[in-house]
């Protein structure tokens, strides 16, 4: 029996007939013969607004606040991005450099940014950021404020300018290009004297942001060794500064202001994760990892989180490290892309200045493994109905069907002041899936809180499989393989009418689910819980981290 689900909208899917909202009384008719009878005797809703051309057109709904900038827009639909930590730790075997490394061992003799560029492109990610100065001080840039760079080096014979490769070649082929540069500097030695080094800081932050072009992303953290000098840094002067400069950019911090820290290095997002946030509760190196974990349904700011994690056991490439396996990132992918979040995975260029070739294998399998789970949604051509809609089903511009179109300016709405959010699919035909993603309008604001999907079974009853907290911009989820014609998408408590821009369903027979059968109680998968049936397995391996 499903537990009782305490929510500011109740949805009571079995009460009401999903067309007209009238009674349904089941002990006249059953429960599967109704449904077949609504989902393939009435014609589906319009997909034109032909039909309803000469009725006034009803106006979206408010959004509801906070809301995503456009930048913070553009960063969320870009779903992954590939970090390139590269510095003199490259060719010393470390993680965090002294500050004292003679700049002469700083020498890719084959570095090809157009080849970490295309690598990047060829797996999905949408920008490329770059370590252009890591702890050590060391600088990927001719910078004026320091010998402590590229310059000093034999590299190009000291005229080399790595970030200026860079962003030419993701100029070239079209992806955005962000940078990090490190408040901690381990060379400088003003570092301590709070005045004095935040003007260099900015110094070095007003060449990085003037002469590249545009810069989508600006990475910086609150890193600092222990006992190491005390000094402020005006993280406020910083990002005014940042968004001066370049306003088209994201800044990510601990704390935002535009994007978050996560709170962990393992890629892994809460299985409830909302962008709202507060920044006022947050402070850049002293932050709550479980408030960043799972975001705040009451936050006044819009700070969606970032998953960074590497592809290999460091964050800079060393030779006796092997990369993940692509099983494992597409594991990561559903815990961060799949969890509202972008997934920020470092692949570190060797110390000849290349991505290496094991590296490129596994991003070319975990492509695959993408495409083949995702390439086609198995709802694509299934009849749609919804509880209710908002203008009424004459109206197309909030159709159901807006739900199997890519994208997130098109979504179904629910009519206002509505306790029944369900949508109805008949696939036509009995599936087998084990994978449900949901998306949210999120330029309208996150909104649900609470969600469950069901299928009906051959005995005429609707099973619960899985069940979920929040969507914003993506939600992905696994269960245990089911196989069915009807599907009901129920959603059970929102801030706000609910609005989904996107709904599918796939197979993915490569996870450790695709091998399991939905037939056991209750299992944790991916921080939601599947319902009704038996799963025998190692619960250890499916449970969420």
């Amino acid at each position: 029996m499903k537990k009782k689900r305490q929510s500011i909208h109740k949805a009571t899917s079995h009460l009401h007939n999903p067309i007209t909202q009238t009674p349904i009384f089941t002990n006249s008719i059953s429960q599967l013969t109704l449904f077949i009878f609504l989902s393939l005797s009435l014609p589906p809703l319009s997909l034109s607004s032909s039909s309803s051309s000469s009725l006034p057109k009803k106006p979206p709904p408010l959004p509801i606040l906070p809301l995503p900038s456009a930048p913070q827009l553009q960063w969320q639909l870009g779903h992954m991005a590939m970090f390139l930590h590269f510095g003199p730790n490259t060719f010393t075997d470390s993680e965090w450099g002294t500050g004292h490394v003679d700049p002469s061992a700083f020498n890719p003799t084959k570095l090809n940014a157009t080849q970490w560029v295309k690598v990047a492109k060829d797996s999905g990610f949408s920008r490329v950021i770059l370590t252009a100065k890591h702890h050590d001080g060391f600088c990927l840039w001719p910078t004026e404020y320091t010998n402590y760079s590229v310059s000093s080096s034999p590299w190009r014979n000291g005229g080399g300018d790595v970030v200026g490769e860079l962003a030419m070649a993701a100029r070239d082929a079209g992806i955005g290009l962000g940078l990090y540069l490190s408040p901690w500097d381990r060379h400088e030695p003003i570092y301590g004297k709070t005045l004095e080094y935040n003007e260099f800081y900015m110094g070095q932050m007003t060449e990085l942001l003037t002469r590249y072009g545009e810069i989508r992303e600006v990475w910086l953290d609150g890193a600092k060794g222990k006992g190491e000098k005390d000094m402020e840094y005006f993280f406020d002067s910083w990002f005014s500064l940042i968004h001066q400069l370049q306003p088209g950019a994201v800044i990510f911090s601990d704390a935002g202001p535009d994007t978050r820290w996560v709170g962990d290095e393992a890629g892994v997002a809460g299985s409830t994760c909302w962008s709202l946030f507060n920044r006022s509760d947050a402070k850049i190196g002293d932050t709550d990892y479980q408030y960043s974990n799972g975001g705040d349904p009451f936050g006044h700011d819009w700070v969606p989180a970032e998953c960074d994690v590497s592809i290999r056991p460091g964050w800079f490439w060393h030779s006796s490290e092997l990369p993940k396996s692509a099983r494992t990132l597409l594991d990561l992918y559903y815990k961060s892309a799949g969890r509202n979040c972008l997934l920020l995975l470092n692949v570190p260029p060797n110390s000849s200045g290349l991505i290496s070739a094991e590296d490129i294998q596994v991003l070319q399998e975990f492509s695959e493994l993408r495409r083949s789970i995702f390439s086609h949604n198995l709802a694509i051509n299934a009849l749609i109905n919804a509880s209710c809609t908002r203008g009424g089903s004459s109206h197309s511009w909030f159709n159901p069907y807006n739900v199997i179109k890519e994208g997130i300016q098109s979504y179904w709405a629910p009519e206002v002041n509505q306790s029944n959010w369900i949508l109805y699919l008949n696939l036509q035909e009995l599936v087998s899936f084990n994978i449900l993603q949901v998306q949210e309008p999120i330029q309208m604001g996150q909104r649900v809180i609470e969600f469950h999907l069901e299928v009906l079974n051959e005995d005429g009853e609707w099973n619960e499989v899985i069940n979920g907290t929040t969507i914003g911009y993506q939600r992905l989820l696994q269960f245990p393989t089911v196989k069915s014609q009807y599907l009901r998408f129920v959603i059970d408590k929102a801030r706000a009418d609910p609005l989904i821009s996107y709904l599918g369903i796939y197979m993915d027979e490569f996870s450790i689910l695709s091998n399991l059968s939905n037939t056991t109680s209750q299992a944790g998968i991916n921080g939601s819980h599947v319902l009704h049936g038996h799963i025998e397995s190692n619960h250890s391996q499916i449970s969420a981290i």
